[in-house]
């Protein structure tokens, strides 16, 4: 796939697209169709109409079931939508033929994408002249897919970031508009980053798209040799291993903070761990998953490689408890054996 300066012709899925000349373009004024749902999302829909932009559409997924009752739930971004008088459409699917009419006559300029949740068909993405841009909260080729955030956590990365692209038909695989670093701090979880990460990233879709328009970026292809591919975590995978290492084990409560958590098992119960500080330089006593007393009135588990420090725990069906508070209705959690 080609792609050159915005003033060239451009091939994009399908047929070639005959870029207008920039000064078409009113970077402060473009007709845009905003896809997302998280609520992470909606800081960019709010960046995209602070810098005078015209939202001439707003896409979601339809409302799903949830709760105890199953009562439909709207996502975050059609209710910041709806409040801010945007009209809002929720198909099921892209490809059906009414859904492309109704978009096609919306005319966008750009289509702007950020946590959308579902891949946009060819005729989708060869629509807009701008193309249709997307937000990912990594530093591509590295962690494309759907969990960027939590894999950036679980591997211990030291810096994250935004990619602003072009969407292809490919998993993140278009070719790159703009980068920003942003460093992983060491009390970060998947929600604290990501949350910062799409204000970030808000912050540079502005800038990219004015730029884009303006004819003054040339879109860089990725390097498929660094590529990385993340994979959809499933509930299962919060359950702890305590033959796993300390720093590991502390990398996944935060990487699975607040979904699907991390957890143990205690008297049949599960046991959230909400807060850990592991010592990776301590010799466990005692076979891994046993819960050992550490300093005055604390407690530690030994892992697989040092110890881990338990700070802030949740017993199923309890609320959150600091460790010390924990303990003192927790008879017998020093010394148990935690299961892997």
């Amino acid at each position: 796939m080609a792609y050159g300066r915005l003033a060239a012709s451009v091939r994009w899925p399908g047929k070639p697209i005959a870029r207008l000349p920039a000064s078409t373009y009113n970077s402060s004024a473009m007709r845009l169709i905003f896809m997302g749902t998280p609520a992470v999302a909606v800081p960019c829909l709010e960046a995209l109409l602070q810098a005078g932009h015209q939202v001439v559409g707003v896409y979601c997924p339809p409302d799903r079931p949830t709760g105890r009752h199953g009562r439909p739930e709207p996502p975050p971004v059609k209710v910041s939508a709806l409040s801010l008088g945007l009209p809002v459409f929720q198909p099921a699917s892209l490809r059906r033929p009414r859904v492309f009419e109704i978009l096609a006559g919306l005319k966008p300029e750009a289509i702007v994408v950020a946590a959308y949740g579902k891949f946009l068909p060819e005729n989708a993405l060869a629509l807009p002249p701008l193309g249709c841009l997307n937000l990912h909260p990594s530093l591509l080729p590295r962690h494309r897919g759907p969990a960027p955030v939590m894999t950036a956590l679980l591997e211990g990365d030291a810096v994250s970031g935004v990619s602003i692209l072009l969407l292809d038909q490919g998993m993140d695989t278009g070719p790159i508009l703009a980068q920003q670093e942003e460093p992983i701090l060491s009390h970060d979880t998947t929600a604290s980053l990501t949350e910062r990460l799409f204000r970030r990233g808000a912050e540079l879709l502005i800038a990219t798209l004015a730029r884009w328009a303006a004819g003054a970026i040339t879109p860089r292809p990725q390097d498929e040799g660094q590529a990385t591919v993340t994979h959809l975590v499933r509930k299962e995978d919060g359950w702890v291993s305590w033959d796993r290492s300390a720093l590991s084990i502390s990398r996944m409560v935060r990487a699975y903070s607040p979904w699907p958590g991390a957890s143990t098992r205690w008297q049949g119960q599960g046991l959230k761990l909400l807060e850990v500080e592991p010592h990776a330089d301590v010799v466990p006593q005692g076979e891994t998953g046993t819960a050992q007393a550490w300093g005055v009135d604390g407690v530690a588990v030994a892992t697989g490689e040092g110890l881990l420090e338990l700070r802030r725990l949740q017993l199923e069906g309890k609320r959150p408890l600091p460790t010390t508070e924990f303990l003192r209705g927790a008879r017998g959690f020093v010394g148990a054996r935690l299961p892997s």
